[in-house]
């Protein structure tokens, strides 16, 4: 049973590392995110500056300008519509509490 438990423990410290490696599946390059940082300098946003106060809306702005650059839309965007999830249900009449159970 001793040698059962140590086998166990030995074999999941070894297949540790193989399982909790970070692994991203997209294939952009060093070369591609150094691009798109010379990109946002260039279109004023500035990585290391000091001043975080506006960052969200900074560089959403940077990435909107090259995107309108590049001729692309941005990452993501905002869907202009309604939405009517939450509204409560009409009620017709009063009812109580545990109607119909």
């Amino acid at each position: 049973m001793k040698f059962l438990v140590q086998t166990v423990v030995i074999l999941t410290v070894l297949a540790t590392p193989v399982i909790s490696f970070a692994q991203a599946n997209s294939t952009v390059t060093r070369e591609q995110v150094r691009a798109d940082l010379i990109q946002l300098e260039q279109a004023g946003y500035h990585v290391g500056d000091g001043d975080n106060t506006n960052y969200p809306a900074d560089i959403q702005a940077a990435e909107a300008r090259v995107a309108a650059q590049n001729g692309a839309s941005s990452y993501g965007g905002v869907v202009s519509g309604t939405s009517a999830s939450g509204a409560p249900a009409p009620v017709t009449g009063l009812q109580p509490i545990y109607f119909g159970q």
